[in-house]
């Protein structure tokens, strides 16, 4: 029988196992609404279970809100005791505080822990029918138990009513409801016993439960913590990741755990760390060992003789001129030197060689794009502009500029690390194209001694009139020029071309060290 309005009655209690006001439910029904996975998962469980949507968003409240409260199980609607005990189990785990610290706050995380919660959860609602079944029942029992009690109630009402009109007493209202009110105990009794034999198949089921949360906890927390350090190896910051649209996190994670980058992460992620720890051993305009006299404009070194000509009125502009053409007597030290101001620009070949693999199956270019990027964060750490540049054959070039007062958008760091060119090599176009950048920098900032780190697998030559013009660039611009052999040899021999251009050049043999870099972090 329906009710006045020609519904079934609403089910006494609670549908949602965890107490949210409405701004929460609201984050969870627009990822819902977003996330085609999510809605591909209820619609999956919702043949194993009636309320399989309610289950979900409980697991999505409890991972997202700050401080999650599991309601009492008297506070729930009968047929929603399972999945009051499922959440409950779940934010008992023992790794579901692990996984908070991952998810609180941050949707598009919850969701992420939601979704590896599912195979553990598939196989939970298939052990447990028999137990959901008896809940469905207690609660169509309940249901059925209002009906009568309503019914009870209105006939009271009305008796009551057409004794008063005819002066008759209270017993003939309490006469007239009788049997209503007798099959309404009788429901209720009914519902009570069916009441207590799902809260005992639900206990009987708990142990199993446990077990089920425990492995669905676990696996959230792998997966959000796997996607978490994904992010920070590629640069992509909590903040940065919070402000991006669900829709374009999905797609960013997607991206970087498939194709050839997912590959990459890990040795991004151990150039990242070992960046960040030479940075904080690095002491900054460190003296190191005098060993004699050299020229530059570096006034914490200047010789106190070549100071004395400031206290000469007739000598200042001398001193002066000495200063803008870098040829004041310093003292010479041996040891780390004070780090660049100019931009700091990485060439990397990506000739076809580069894809040759080496131990773990670390190719050359994984390594050098990961250096790059690991360079990438120099720079910006220090405020300096950073320039990529990838290289082949001479008619092959690609440059990425990165300035450093704007953001590094993520997509642009993608696009310089997946970008390809393939073909043979040229040293003289890139390093053409580094000295033209810092030219650049130098006519409009003012700004020298910027960084170019070359980062090859090969040897070339060369020409003489080139070379000439690259060290009077150098000599004007006060730039250094930093080389990584990788996989090669012959280039770090001496009389190489690579020995007579750079000024630090070493070998890279172990595609799985990465400390073999460690002083570039130091010195760059």
């Amino acid at each position: 029988m329906a009710d006045s309005a020609g519904q079934e009655p609403a089910e006494p209690g609670h549908t949602g196992a965890v107490a949210a006001d409405p701004y929460d439910r609201i984050a969870w029904r627009d990822l819902y609404a977003r996330s085609a996975a999510l809605r591909e998962l209820a619609a999956e469980l919702a043949a194993r279970h009636a309320h399989a949507t309610d289950l979900l968003a409980d697991a999505f409240l409890a991972a997202y809100l700050a401080a999650p409260r599991v309601r009492e199980s008297a506070e729930m609607a009968p047929s929603r005791l399972f999945n009051r005990e499922v959440v409950a189990e779940l934010a008992a785990s023992p790794g579901f505080a692990a996984l908070r610290r991952q998810t609180a706050g941050d949707p598009y995380a919850a969701a992420l822990a939601v979704l590896a919660e599912a195979p553990a959860l598939r196989l939970l609602l298939d052990r447990t029918e028999p137990v959901r079944e008896t809940a469905d029942r207690a609660a169509g029992a309940r249901r059925r138990a209002g009906r009568p009690a309503r019914t009870a109630g209105e006939t009271a009402r009305q008796a009551g009513a057409t004794a008063g009109a005819l002066g008759a007493g209270a017993t003939s209202a309490d006469g007239a409801a009788g049997p209503a009110s007798a099959q309404a105990i009788a429901a209720g009794q009914a519902a009570s016993r069916a009441e207590a034999a799902a809260r005992q198949a639900l206990e009987a089921a708990t142990p199993g439960i446990r077990a089920a949360a425990r492995t669905a906890t676990a696996q959230a927390v792998r997966v959000t913590r796997e996607e978490a350090a994904l992010m920070r190896a590629w640069g992509v910051s909590h903040g940065e990741l919070e402000r991006m649209p669900y829709e374009e996190r999905a797609r960013l994670a997607e991206r970087l755990r498939t194709g050839r980058l997912a590959r990459w992460a890990e040795l991004i992620g151990r150039f990242r760390q070992m960046a960040d720890g030479e940075r904080a051993r690095r002491v900054e305009n460190a003296t190191g060992e005098l060993i004699g006299v050299t020229l530059g404009d570096d006034l914490s070194r200047v010789l106190p003789s070549e100071l004395a000509h400031l206290g000469l009125p007739e000598l200042r502009a001398v001193f002066a001129a000495r200063y803008a053409a870098g040829e004041l007597m310093l003292h010479h030290s041996r040891g780390e030197q004070t780090t660049g101001q100019g931009a700091v620009i990485a060439c990397v070949d990506t000739s076809h060689s580069m894809y040759e693999e080496g131990p773990g199956g670390i190719t050359r270019e994984a390594w050098s794009k990961a250096c790059a990027l690991a360079l990438l964060d120099q720079a910006r750490h220090a405020r300096r502009d950073f320039v990529g540049i990838l290289f082949s054959a001479a008619d092959k070039l690609q440059v990425f500029r990165f300035p450093a007062g704007r953001p590094a958008p993520v997509e642009r760091v993608l696009e310089f690390a997946e970008t390809f060119l393939g073909g043979g090599t040229s040293y003289q176009r890139p390093l053409s194209a580094a000295a033209a950048l810092l030219a650049e920098e130098f006519d409009t900032a003012a700004r020298r001694r910027g960084d170019v780190v070359l980062i090859t697998d090969d040897e070339c030559g060369v020409t003489e009139q080139w070379a000439r013009e690259w060290q009077e660039a150098r000599h004007r611009l006060g730039f250094r020029l930093f080389g990584l052999a990788v996989g090669a040899p012959t280039a770090t021999a001496s009389g190489s071309v690579l020995e007579a251009l750079c000024d630090n050049l070493r070998p890279i043999e172990d595609l799985t060290d990465v400390r073999a870099a460690a002083d570039l972090f130091r010195l760059i």
